[in-house]
């Protein structure tokens, strides 16, 4: 993937940048892999907001992803590479021998015509899917199970990559993207190679109006708010914001306080925190 520069004609094209999208080989999407989606806009079932600054943005269908890979022992050809809205990763669409069709998160370097699979015995290829007991030591992988058979639930963003960096037993130890160390089973299933479009995290949007495509609203600051809206408002001209530490809108402490549970059942899995 490479990224595309503008000139600055206006303000709006003096830092933007966009994805050129040279690896994309087909426009529309598979119409059986797509389902409706409606955004929630930031609320919860009752309709009361839980998540600020969030709505509008473009219409959307979503992807069906197969983060489990299921279809093991049969070959699927990959088809075409494709723009998701929903993700800042590219999908690969796959077409299996016996007839059916998926989406998966494209790898990096993954070329269209290539055979991928999964199982136990695939062989250690990007793009295949192999449980971690088989994998050998400093692999990169992706879309990583924390539950056999739930499907990936990590390193699923775009250029991201866990390292196997040891065995032990029943578990392995991964070095994941933000450097923590931690264990998991190792019948747990993973995808061989760097997720794709690594360039993701340098595009500049440029302008608000691109934020406003993508479903986020403009965020205020609590300090210039009323004290009915946020702790932090009120006072006369430009005034501090009145506490020992900063609070959310609720009050809850906020900017560098640890937010993780203390008892989470996951904490005697992670060796080392990440930075």
């Amino acid at each position: 993937m490479a990224i595309r520069l503008y000139r600055a004609y206006t303000p709006s094209t003096r830092n933007r940048t966009v994805s050129t999208f040279s690896e994309i080989t087909r426009a529309k999407p598979e119409k059986s892999l797509l389902r409706s989606s409606h955004s929630p806009k930031g609320r919860n079932n009752r309709g009361v907001i839980t998540v600020k600054n969030r709505g509008g943005g473009h219409k959307q269908r979503f992807r069906l992803i197969d983060f489990k890979r299921k279809l093991r022992g049969i070959s699927a050809k990959v088809a075409a590479v494709e723009y998701d809205p929903n993700r800042n990763a590219r999908i690969a669409l796959l077409h299996y021998t016996n007839g059916i069709k998926r989406y998966i998160l494209h790898p990096r370097s993954l070329q269209v015509g290539t055979y991928v699979s999964s199982g136990y015995n695939a062989p250690l290829e990007i793009g295949n899917a192999l449980p971690l007991s088989q994998l050998p030591l400093g692999t990169a992988i992706h879309n990583i199970e924390v539950t056999p058979g739930r499907g990936g639930q990590l390193v699923r963003a775009a250029g991201t990559s866990a390292q196997l960096i040891a065995k032990d037993g029943a578990y392995v130890t991964l070095k994941m993207p933000s450097s923590e160390i931690r264990q998991i089973h190792a019948s747990c299933f993973a995808t061989i190679g760097q997720v794709g479009n690594i360039d993701a995290c340098n595009i500049t949007l440029g302008k608000a109006g691109r934020n406003r495509w993508l479903g986020r609203k403009p965020h205020v600051r609590g300090v210039v708010k009323n004290p009915v809206d946020h702790p932090h408002g009120g006072g006369e001209g430009r005034s501090p914001i009145g506490r020992t530490r900063p609070v959310t809108p609720s009050g809850k402490p906020a900017l560098g306080v640890k937010t993780r549970k203390k008892n989470k059942y996951s904490n005697s899995y992670i060796i080392r925190r990440r930075k």
